[in-house]
């Protein structure tokens, strides 16, 4: 072959690879973009650093550097955010856009499962994924579509194909958990009514719902170790367990054979000590946790996602049993919160917005994280370099380093001084794409 003609086809491949993929090493031949900003915090420092900017090509961060340490190319694109601080783009690791806030008197939680068409529901979810980028989460971790089938597997897919605005997404699909232990219920016997959740009983039956959930596009499997809960009448929290030790070990070793990860839902008590003994990856809720379950999460490397600020909403009145139950959630989860960080617990950001509404700030969880212990650093951290771990890539997202996707945020006031900040995010770039810009700089 012709060295010209060589030659040809190589400057071709190149121009390909910078078209199809802005990985690949030909991507340096891009044209940078340049974000600028007073003040820098890169998910994983300890404190914010003064006067920075971030040098990308294609979706990836290239370097990070002083800002007007070396001259700006022409055929550069300079974004300056003035006295803005930067941060990476944010991670909520217990999300469900599949799911509203509904209010109770209009029927709840039922009322999506009995008289929504799946149209509607995926018409609602892809607005929640839209708020979630909105709000400077540009990625999440979706923990079940509660009775909407895959349908989350969808989303992810219109994502990630450009069809619709949304964050980097990991889901969960149906979620697996036991008979008598998820709604729909209260109906009469004799009505066959549908159910949020894949119920099964026994090993074999868990593993093949593992089987299928990871067969049809599960990230991480959802498992539901406690049900409802109550006062009793020594005044402690109890919950109802749901799978067995060895239902829960039959779900994990199937999903860590498809090199997947298992979260369970666990408020106390008996069902989270299974969800423990049972090798589970992360302990979602955690409302009351024991000095000896803390250990081992310790000693098994359990993370552990709390969600706080969810429990604080739709209190029943405080005579009724519901409402004891509410204001007793309350009263344990932030005492387990502190003695868990105090340990070093692997902590994540998580929310469980969908148990409130998507229009609701979803970042108000920073400042529960804070009333109960953690610096306002250690909070953004929980929800970029920590979260990512958690996901399990670090160094990819929730840092602004070189080799990381180009997934950025800004807000107008310091986080470290008030976390509450970032709940007006003014600024939002997924994958090296500006999609939120209120300065129009």
């Amino acid at each position: 072959m012709r060295p010209s003609l060589i030659a040809l086809l190589v400057l071709g491949g190149v121009r390909l690879g910078v078209a199809q993929d802005a990985n690949h090493p030909a991507a340096s031949l891009a044209a940078p973009t340049i974000v600028r900003a007073q003040w820098l915090i890169d998910g994983t420092s300890d404190k914010a650093r003064h006067g920075m900017e971030v040098v990308i090509r294609g979706n990836r961060i290239v370097e990070v550097r002083a800002a007007n340490s070396q001259p700006v190319p022409a055929s550069a694109q300079l974004i300056d955010l003035g006295a803005a601080t930067l941060l990476p783009g944010l991670i909520d690791t217990h999300t469900h856009i599949f799911l509203q806030g509904e209010d109770p008197a209009a029927g709840g939680y039922d009322v999506q499962l009995l008289k929504s068409p799946a149209s509607y529901r995926v018409a609602r979810a892809v607005v929640s994924a839209r708020r979630a980028l909105e709000q400077g989460f540009t990625s999440i971790r979706d923990l079940e579509t509660e009775g909407a089938g895959y349908g989350d597997v969808g989303i992810k897919q219109a994502i990630n194909e450009g069809i619709i605005p949304g964050p980097r997404m990991w889901v969960a699909t149906v979620s697996i958990s036991s008979t008598g232990g998820y709604p729909l219920e209260g109906y009469a016997p004799e009505i066959t009514v549908p159910k949020g959740s894949q119920l099964i009983d026994g090993p074999i039956e868990a593993r093949k719902a593992a089987r299928e959930q990871l067969d049809k596009g599960a990230d991480w499997i959802k498992v539901y170790m406690t049900h409802r809960s109550w006062v009793d009448a020594q005044g402690a929290l109890v919950s109802q367990p749901t799978l067995t030790v060895e239902e829960l070990k039959a779900v994990v070793d199937e999903a860590h054979g498809w090199g997947r990860k298992v979260a369970c839902h666990a408020y106390n008590g008996i069902g989270l000590q299974r969800a423990l003994d049972g090798g589970c990856d992360s302990i979602e809720h955690g409302l009351e946790i024991t000095d000896a379950q803390i250990a081992q999460m310790l000693r098994q490397g359990t993370w552990y996602v709390p969600t706080l600020q969810v429990y604080y909403g739709d209190w029943d009145p405080a005579d009724s049993d519901a409402g004891k139950r509410d204001r007793k959630r309350v009263a344990v989860h932030g005492v387990s919160f502190a003695k868990a960080l105090h340990a070093g617990v692997k902590m994540a950001f998580g929310t469980d917005v969908g148990g409130f509404k998507w229009s609701e700030p979803i970042a108000e969880e920073f400042a529960r994280e804070v009333e109960f212990g953690m610096t306002p650093m250690q909070a953004i951290q929980s929800a970029t370099s920590r979260a990512a771990e958690l996901l399990g890539k670090r160094g990819e997202i929730g840092v602004v380093a070189p080799g990381a996707y180009a997934d950025l945020i800004a807000v107008a006031r310091d986080p470290v001084a008030d976390v509450n900040a970032l709940k007006k995010v003014d600024f939002v770039m997924k994958d090296g794409a500006v999609f939120k810009n209120s300065n129009g700089n």
